[in-house]
């Protein structure tokens, strides 16, 4: 007989107690709450940065951009150049028409021909307005007149101004007054007859120019400001 097996010594081997109730789970912990310290901070950076765009957003808004000293966008400049002073010179005014253009929220640039005199003896003088809603056109306006053989200082009409003289064939007077610059120019011109010969009009001397049109420069520019 197979007795049961005994440790060394004579105690009798011990069977370990198995269990047979299940054990129940442990109740889930309750959420933790988040620290109150990083809850402030969390709102103050979001402040701050609400407070940030806000300050930038006012400053963008706030750019007043250049003084453009009461000029103004206009869609008639031909009936603002009256031109009268070319007219005591030319004769009688005709036709006129706009020019090319350009229309942006950085320029805006208007042109216009205007016609004096009758039959062969009719003339034209030219009128360009630019005003400059963002860059200062003054630093460039010197050297843009040097290039154009504008190089005849004329005082007392604008910040700066420039006459071209062509002698008896006319000429071009540049003028920079603030943000807006201007230019009028008048010169001998030709035309074709019905056999194909070009002939020179027969236009007044036009030497001395510069002196009507200065005139009708500082005429326009108030005009451009109503």
């Amino acid at each position: 007989m197979i007795s049961e097996p005994e440790l060394e010594g004579g105690a009798p081997f011990e069977t370990a107690e198995v269990l047979t109730e299940e054990r129940a789970p442990r109740p889930p912990r309750p959420p933790r709450g988040r620290t109150p310290w990083l809850w402030a901070l969390g709102g103050a950076a979001v402040a701050s940065a609400v407070w940030g765009a806000g300050l930038y957003a006012s400053g963008q808004r706030a750019e007043p951009g250049p003084d453009l000293g009461g000029y103004r966008a206009v869609d008639d400049l031909c009936a603002r150049a009256e031109l009268k002073g070319m007219a005591a010179v030319l004769g009688k005014r005709g036709s006129a028409g706009a020019g090319p253009e350009v229309v942006d929220p950085a320029l805006e640039q208007r042109s216009c021909t205007v016609n004096f005199g009758e039959g062969d003896r009719e003339q034209s003088v030219n009128v360009t307005y630019t005003l400059h809603r963002v860059t200062d056109p003054g630093p460039e306006f010197a050297a843009r007149a040097k290039y154009s053989d504008l190089t005849e200082p004329v005082g007392g009409v604008g910040e700066q101004a420039f006459f071209g003289d062509q002698g008896e064939d006319g000429g071009m007077l540049r003028v920079l007054d603030g943000q807006a610059v201007l230019e009028l120019d008048v010169y001998r011109t030709y035309y074709e007859t019905e056999e194909g010969v070009v002939v020179e009009r027969g236009a007044p001397d036009l030497s001395g120019a510069d002196v009507p049109l200065t005139q009708d420069a500082l005429a326009l520019m108030a005009a451009l400001k109503k």
